[in-house]
C-alpha cells in the first residue's frame, strides 16, 4: 500500500538452523493462494467462504517448521493454513478443499477453511472446528495422551512430542481456552498455546476479550506456566520466541503460552470491508506487514535479490499449479454424502484403538446364567474393571469418580487398583471432560469420561456434537471413538438439574451411538461392546435402575457382548405392542400383566431396531410407545413415525404415546409421580388402545 516498512533489529545475523529459504517459499506460496482466492476464486463463486492469512502467515510458518515429532500435533483455526502448509499439506488438497471438491480435507463435506491432516509418520493437524475456540480441549487430551504413552505405558516415541493449540485473541474469552489451560497447568502437559493477536475478533477489539488486551499480560502470575509475548511481524524476534516456544515444551514438558502479536491485513472474511477500522488503524496495519520486513532480513545475508526473484516466481507457478489440479477435481458424488457418519469397515486414517491394532476378543451374545444377582452399579463397575485389565488404553475420567467411586459409586475402587494416571478426577468443566476425550481417542487411547448429570451435558454441546461429526467431516480421514457415560432420569425425586433424560438430543447429533440399558445384563453387554467399538457412545445409565430390585441380574461373564440396534422382547403376546426403554421397562412388564403384548426393550435408540418393532406391530396390530422423556419431539415420535409411515395398513387403532408432559422433571415425589408416565396410567392406555 505504500506505507513506510517497520525495519528489524539487524544486531543478529538469521538463525542457521532455521530454514529460511523454506520459509520464504512457503510464505509466498501462501500469499499467491490468497491473492488468488481473493482476486479470481471467490469473485467467480468457486470459492465460497474465505479467510486471508496475511500478516498471520510468517509466525504461522516459523511454528510449523519446528514441529518435527512424529506425533506432535497442531489444531488451528480458519486462518492457519500457512501452518498446514509448512506441515507438508498439498497446495492443491488445500486449495480444492477450499473450491469444495472431491479429495482434500472433507470431500466437499466441510467448509475448506476447516483444516485437517492425518500424518502417523510426522506432525498432523487435528480436525479443527468451525467453533471459536473449540480447538483448544482436544488439543490438551492430545498432550494428555502424549504424556500417557510417554511415561504410563513407557513408550519412548512420545518422550519429546508436544501439542499445539493456535488461537485468536478473541478465543481467549472462551470456555475452551480457560478449561484447556486448567488442564494444562494442572498435569503438567506438554502443550504449546500459539495466541495470534492482530487486535480484533472479526470487528470486536481484544480490549473487550481480555483486560487491556493483552492475555500474556494477564496471565503473568499464572502458576506453571510459562508466558512469552512478542512481535510476529518481526523475523528475528518471531523466529527467537518460537523457537524457544517449542524447545520449552519438548525439554521441560511442561504448557508454554508465547502471544504473538500479528497484524490482519484483510478484513475477518472475503465479506468484511473492515469500516470499523480508521485509515490511519490500516496504514499502521499494513505497515507491519511481515512480508516486506522478511525481505529485508532475509537479502542478502541469506538470499539475493535474484534467488528471492526465483522463488516468488516458484510459489506464483505452484499456486497456479494448485488452482489447476484444484479445478480439475469433481464434486464428490451427491449419493456418497451419508457416507462415514459412523465406522463402516474401511478404517480411519488416525484416531482410535483400532486404527492402532487393537483387535478385540471373541464376544457372545448368550448370557452365563448362574451366579448371584447383582445391580446396574456393580455390573457397569465390573465391566470397567474387566475391560481395564485387559487393555491398557483405557482410561476413566470426570468429576468425582476418584476416591469417591463417582456420586453414583460406579467407579470406587477403580483408582485404587489402577492408580491416577488411568482413573483420574477432572476440573469442573464439562467442556473439558468431553473435549479432553476426543483429543485422547484421536491419540488411540479409548477414553470413558463421565458426565455426573445428564443436565450437566449441556455445556459440553458443542465438544459432543464436534465428536460427533469428527468421521463424516473428514470423511474417514479422523474418527475419536470415546464411551460418555451419563447417568439421568429421576430416582426417588426430581429435579430440573439432575433428572432429566432428553436421549433424543443425543439422536439428533449424527455420528453418536446411544445405549440406554434398563438392567444390569444389558448395561454389561452394551458397555462391553461400546468400549471394544470404533465409533463414539453415549451410554446413558438411569438413576433409578442403578439400584433396582428388577433390574438386577447375573453377571453375564467376561465375554458377554451385546449389539447395537437389536432390541429385546421381555413379554410377547397378540394383542398389541408397547415399545420402551430405561426405567419405563418395568413399568411397562407390570402393566401388561395378563394382557397378551409384546413388550419391547429397545436397548439402543442410535442404532433403534426398526425391524424388531414393525414385525411386532404387523402381527399384533396396535402399537404403544411410553417413555420417560417429554412427548415434544421425544424419540417416541421417531418411531410413531416409523410405524405410521411403514406399517399404516396394518394398523387396527392409532398409533399412540405415553410420555412425561412438557415440562422439566419436578422435585417433590407427589409432582414426579403425576408427571412420569405410572403403571396406572400405562394400563389405562393399553386398555384404551385394545378397545379402539
Amino acid at each position: 500500500m505504500g506505507q513506510a516498512v517497520l525495519k528489524p533489529d539487524r544486531r543478529n545475523a538469521p538463525d542457521e538452523s532455521i530454514d529460511w529459504k523454506r520459509v520464504v517459499q512457503l510464505m509466498l506460496l501462501s500469499r499467491e493462494l490468497d491473492e488468488m482466492e481473493e482476486k479470481r476464486l471467490v469473485p467467480e463463486k468457486k470459492v465460497l467462504y474465505q479467510f486471508s492469512a496475511r500478516g498471520h502467515d510468517m509466525a504461522q510458518i516459523l511454528l510449523g517448521l519446528h514441529l518435527t515429532g512424529r506425533h506432535d500435533a497442531a489444531c488451528g483455526y480458519y486462518r492457519s493454513r500457512p501452518l498446514l502448509l509448512s506441515l507438508g499439506v498439498d497446495p492443491a488438497d488445500a486449495l480444492g478443499s477450499a473450491m469444495a471438491r472431491a479429495g482434500g480435507y472433507s470431500d466437499g463435506r466441510d467448509i475448506g477453511v476447516v483444516f485437517n491432516y492425518p500424518n502417523p509418520n510426522g506432525a498432523s493437524a487435528l480436525p479443527m472446528c468451525g467453533g471459536v475456540g473449540s480447538q483448544y480441549t482436544p488439543t490438551a487430551g492430545w498432550a494428555q495422551a502424549i504424556t500417557y504413552f510417554s511415561m504410563t505405558l513407557k513408550n519412548k516415541d512420545y518422550d519429546r512430542d508436544i501439542a499445539v493449540v493456535l488461537g485468536g485473541d478473541g478465543s481467549v474469552a472462551s470456555n475452551g481456552f480457560w478449561s484447556a489451560l486448567t488442564v494444562a497447568t494442572t498435569q503438567g502437559l506438554p502443550m504449546l498455546f500459539y495466541i495470534e493477536d492482530n487486535g480484533f475478533g472479526i470487528s470486536v477489539p481484544s480490549t473487550l476479550q481480555t483486560p487491556e488486551g493483552n492475555i500474556a499480560a494477564n496471565l503473568a502470575a499464572w502458576k506453571n506456566l510459562t508466558v512469552l509475548d512478542g512481535d510476529g511481524s518481526d523475523p528475528e524476534e518471531a523466529a527467537r520466541l518460537t523457537k524457544g516456544a517449542v524447545e520449552l515444551v519438548r525439554d521441560e514438558r511442561r504448557p508454554v503460552l508465547l502471544r504473538m502479536r500479528v497484524p490482519r491485513l484483510e478484513g475477518h472474511s472475503f465479506q468484511d470491508t473492515q469500516t470499523y477500522k480508521s485509515e490511519d488503524l490500516v496504514r499502521s496495519e499494513w505497515a507491519r506487514d511481515p512480508l516486506p520486513r522478511l525481505k529485508d532480513y532475509l537479502v542478502p545475508a541469506v538470499l539475493s535479490e535474484a534467488e528471492w526473484d526465483q522463488v516468488a516466481g516458484a510459489a506464483k507457478a505452484a499456486a497456479e499449479q494448485a488452482r489447476s489440479e484444484a479445478e480439475s477435481r469433481p464434486v464428490a458424488d451427491p449419493e456418497m454424502v451419508t457416507r462415514n457418519v459412523f465406522f463402516e469397515g474401511e478404517m480411519q486414517v488416525m484416531g482410535g484403538q483400532h486404527r492402532a491394532g487393537y483387535r478385540p476378543p471373541e464376544t457372545t451374545e448368550t448370557p452365563a446364567s448362574n451366579g448371584q444377582r447383582i445391580n446396574m452399579v456393580t455390573a457397569i463397575r465390573r465391566t470397567l474393571d474387566h475391560e481395564m485389565s485387559l487393555n491398557e488404553r483405557v482410561i476413566l475420567f470426570g468429576e468425582d469418580i476418584g476416591p469417591k467411586g463417582g456420586v453414583h459409586a460406579v467407579t470406587l475402587g477403580l483408582q485404587e487398583k489402577y492408580g491416577t494416571t488411568r482413573v483420574f478426577d477432572t476440573s469442573l468443566s464439562e467442556e473439558g471432560i468431553v473435549g479432553r476425550a476426543v483429543g485422547m481417542a484421536l491419540a488411540g487411547l479409548v477414553p470413558v469420561p463421565e458426565i455426573q448429570f445428564r443436565k450437566y451435558a449441556e455445556p459440553a454441546s458443542e465438544q459432543i456434537n464436534d465428536c460427533g461429526t469428527i468421521r463424516w467431516r473428514t470423511n474417514n480421514r479422523f474418527a475419536a471413538p470415546i464411551v460418555l457415560r451419563m447417568p439421568g432420569g429421576f430416582f426417588k425425586c426430581g429435579d430440573p438439574w439432575h433428572s432429566q433424560t432428553n436421549e433424543v438430543a443425543f439422536v439428533h447429533q449424527p455420528g453418536w451411538k446411544v445405549a440406554v440399558p434398563s438392567n444390569a445384563e444389558d448395561a454389561v453387554g452394551l458397555l462391553r461392546t461400546s468400549l471394544r467399538g470404533n465409533d463414539p457412545v453415549i451410554f446413558f445409565e438411569h438413576r433409578a435402575m442403578l439400584d433396582h430390585s428388577w433390574a438386577r441380574r447375573p453377571y453375564p461373564g467376561d465375554t458377554f457382548a451385546l449389539p447395537f440396534g437389536k432390541a429385546k422382547l421381555t413379554r410377547e403376546g397378540s394383542d398389541i405392542t408397547i415399545v420402551t426403554w430405561g426405567a419405563m421397562v418395568p413399568r411397562c412388564e407390570e402393566a401388561a400383566e395378563g394382557i397378551s403384548a409384546d413388550v419391547i426393550d429397545l436397548r439402543t435408540l442410535m442404532p433403534w431396531d426398526r425391524t424388531a418393532v414393525l414385525s411386532s406391530v404387523r402381527r399384533t396390530r396396535r402399537c404403544l410407545i411410553v417413555h420417560e422423556d417429554l412427548g415434544t419431539a421425544g424419540f417416541g415420535a421417531e418411531i410413531a413415525a416409523a410405524v405410521a409411515d411403514e406399517a399404516f395398513i396394518d394398523l387396527d387403532a392409532p398409533v399412540s404415546r405415553l410420555t412425561m408432559p412438557d415440562i422439566p422433571s419436578p422435585h417433590n415425589p407427589v409432582l414426579l409421580d403425576w408427571a412420569v408416565p405410572s403403571v396406572e396410567r400405562i394400563r389405562r392406555k393399553i386398555t384404551d388402545l385394545l378397545e379402539y
